[in-house]
């Protein structure tokens, strides 16, 4: 740091391992930031945390921040003025300059873990796991005592495929540190994709008891995904507890809170639960997105339940959606073109339980929603509302495909096997 109090310099430091480790204390750089508005690298990482709120009105909180950080720039060093120019073009909606400058700063500053963690998150954003991976790789050797890196580096490994790496890289991480939510979460993931399913409720059952002080959005995630699992098993009564007590109200004006809420619902009904009135309060406190187009992973689980709910935010959202694509010249402007709108268009189709436009748009989206961003489970919601549609249609023989497909990784998938009853009945296929 160029200069800080004690104080202020606890504040950068709960930043710092708050962020790496998804606790509650890394927004205590705020209070910081608030008591020294000379420290230029406490009112940036404060300006980051409102960033983070992924909302509409976050550039306007940050910029205050940044605008203290820009008065006492003359005494800043070298690692400070490239992350005030990365608040400055996140502000400003330029990602891959962020990007650019975080390339710079991982390089010069190798041990900046929460810079690289940045870089990640952009690129996870972006579905760019190939660029996860890559920043990830490139600091490993300055980092290998550190559990938060290999944490990172199972989740770039799963997000790319190498499942074998990433569950590699995961127990490492635990082995240094049994709580390192980002390596239970990476480990969760792959034994979702490889149908470990009664391991993997084990597994977080056992790593729940060290889900202490998280933030809002790496607790509820994490049930999101034990919830997952239990969907798979069709232990109903399991999912609506982890809904009902741990997914759905810890935050529930938070972006990421509202989509785990949103994509948990949904895969209820598709797996025959009825969800009762739930869509109802969700959707209570996303109408403040009736025009939020932050990102579009974001946006379409927005829609989507606004949409369930019957809310007339539905019908906004989706016009702002079409009005991104039309009017967009931002470097994410393909996505919004060409892959969000016949995805938008899609999930509120199925919502209003048109299914012949749900299977018409999601079967043009769903080929490129890793560019939306989000995780392979994340994004595998758009997935089951594809198959749900056709199911809906009676179009068997695509049904029994996708169904099939599915038992790859989900072998002893309780929903996923009745549906096939059902299927193989039609066709007067063998079970």
């Amino acid at each position: 740091m160029s200069s800080a109090s004690s104080a202020t310099l606890q504040g950068i430091d709960d930043f710092v391992t708050g962020f790496l480790s998804y606790e509650k204390k890394a927004s205590n750089v705020i209070a910081a930031a608030d008591a020294d508005p000379e420290s230029v690298a406490a009112n940036v990482y404060a300006g980051f945390i409102w960033m983070f709120l992924e909302a509409e009105s976050a550039g306007q909180m940050a910029a205050r921040y940044l605008a203290r950080a820009n008065s006492a720039a003359s005494a800043a060093n070298a690692r400070e003025r490239m992350l005030m120019a990365q608040l400055e073009r996140w502000i400003a909606g330029d990602v891959p300059a962020v990007q650019a400058i975080g390339d710079e700063i991982i390089t010069q500053f190798p041990r900046d873990l929460a810079s690289m963690k940045l870089h990640q998150y952009f690129s996870f954003n972006r579905g760019d796991a190939k660029s996860m991976l890559r920043v990830a790789k490139a600091v490993e050797s300055e980092n290998a005592d550190n559990p938060h890196l290999h944490g990172m580096l199972a989740f770039a490994y799963e997000q790319s495929h190498d499942l074998g790496a990433a569950e590699g890289a995961a127990r490492q991480a635990l082995k240094l540190k049994t709580k390192e939510p980002w390596a239970q979460h990476a480990l969760a993931h792959v034994m979702l994709g490889t149908g470990r399913v009664a391991e993997g409720v084990a597994f977080l059952g056992e790593a729940q008891k060290t889900w202490v002080d998280l933030n809002s959005f790496m607790y509820t995630h994490n049930w999101w995904h034990k919830a997952l699992f239990h969907i798979s098993q069709g232990d109903n009564q399991a999912v609506f507890d982890a809904y009902d007590q741990h997914v759905w109200g810890i935050e529930p004006d938070y972006s990421q809170d509202q989509v785990g809420a949103v994509s948990l619902l949904a895969r209820m009904e598709v797996a025959g639960m009825d969800v009762g009135n739930r869509w109802e309060d969700v959707a209570r406190h996303m109408q403040v997105r009736a025009r939020d187009t932050v990102q579009p992973f974001l946006t379409l689980q927005y829609l989507y339940g606004l949409a369930r709910a019957e809310r007339a935010e539905a019908v906004q959202l989706m016009q702002a959606v079409e009005e991104k694509a039309a009017s967009s010249t931002a470097f994410d402007r393909v996505v919004w073109q060409e892959v969000a709108l016949p995805g938008a268009r899609g999930v509120l189709a199925h919502a209003r339980a048109d299914y012949a436009n749900a299977a018409k748009y999601l079967s043009v989206a769903n080929p490129r929603m890793t560019e939306i961003g989000g995780s392979h489970a994340q994004r595998d919601l758009f997935g089951q509302l594809l198959l749900d549609a056709h199911l809906k249609l009676g179009n068997w023989q695509i049904a029994q495909q996708m169904l099939e497909m599915r038992r790859t990784w989900d072998p002893d998938g309780v929903p996923v096997n009745k549906a096939l009853v059902l299927v193989n009945e039609r066709l007067h296929t063998p079970a």
